[in-house]
């Protein structure tokens, strides 16, 4: 373990994956409803991979609303997702409506979402407005939803006074950028940064990188030493965003808590990862896709 792991005990989530065993009367209900936000122009494809993981992973109903409308014919191969457009007239009410209408468990927002006033306004909606959604149990942020909120303090207030469960999914360029850091300083710290991100969000924070961590204002600092550089391509965090987003959902029914949905999220991950390295012999060319089936195995293997 290095020297910024020493205060961080190690990861050791799997066992909580028992908590996921279904009865004979399971119906779709009782694993969740997980809504993904984002997939703007040029970047669908992180919103499907996220949207991907969720289904494969075990959520009833694996749900899109999509920024970019004209990616709708991604999902053919895929009907079993529904999409949503997030498309809206109205900034300041429509997202907000749009939820209530859809009554999402758990909402995943981020994954190639961008930077425009609609990004924004699908943003401000899901923090602001979260309570006007009674279904809804837990937030998932990641990617350009954490440059937002570290780019806007309004935004930034909205989340620390948020009363749902949130976790925050950042690398460590997100992470600097919501500490006003920079990258070589969170990779030199990490322990430090990540106590520093769970302070100021005041909720579930995973930094991610080699060796992930994994914080809570409630809980000690965890650490992942599963892994590997197969990780390293663009598409392998919306894959653990949209996991974790139905880890949480399908834990509502099964008293799997939002820390523990996160920490055996990160850990089924991470071992899905070695084993397809090992069926691949190397690292090289793994892909966001064939991870997401590989998480489906090791999910049922631990039933």
């Amino acid at each position: 373990m290095s020297q910024n792991n020493l205060t961080a005990e190690l990861l050791n989530a799997l066992p909580f994956a028992k908590k996921l065993q279904r009865l004979p009367d399971t119906n779709k209900a009782h694993s969740g409803k997980v809504l993904c936000i984002g997939g703007s122009v040029g970047m669908a494809g992180a919103l499907l991979l996220t949207a991907k993981s969720a289904l494969h992973s075990g959520a009833g109903y694996a749900m899109l609303c999509m920024l970019d409308s004209h990616s709708a014919h991604a999902l053919a191969e895929r009907p079993e997702l529904m999409i949503e457009s997030a498309q809206v007239t109205n900034l300041e009410c429509d997202p907000t409506a749009h939820l209530q209408r859809i009554q999402p468990n758990v909402i995943a927002i981020g994954p190639g979402l961008g930077s425009t006033p609609l990004a924004k306004a699908w943003l401000g909606a899901v923090l602001r407005d979260y309570a006007a959604v009674s279904s809804l149990h837990a937030i998932v942020f990641d990617a350009d939803a954490l440059n937002l909120i570290a780019a806007d303090e309004a935004l930034g207030a909205a989340l620390q006074n948020c009363k749902l469960p949130c976790i925050l999914t950042p690398h460590p360029g997100e992470a600097a950028r919501l500490l006003h850091s920079s990258s070589a300083e969170i990779q030199g710290n990490r322990a430090g940064s990540l106590s520093s991100l769970v302070a100021w969000s005041k909720h579930i924070v995973i930094l991610k990188g080699q060796h992930t961590l994994l914080g809570s204002p409630a809980e000690a600092m965890r650490v992942c030493n599963r892994g590997n550089p197969g990780l390293a391509v663009g598409g392998t965090g919306d894959v653990l965003t949209g996991l974790i987003a139905s880890l949480v959902a399908q834990g509502m029914d099964k008293k799997l808590t939002p820390w523990e949905a996160a920490c055996l999220g990160v850990e089924v991950h991470a071992l899905a990862a070695d084993q397809l390295r090992a069926k691949l012999g190397g690292p090289i060319g793994m892909t966001p896709s064939e991870l997401i089936l590989e998480i489906r195995q090791v999910l049922n293997d631990l039933l």
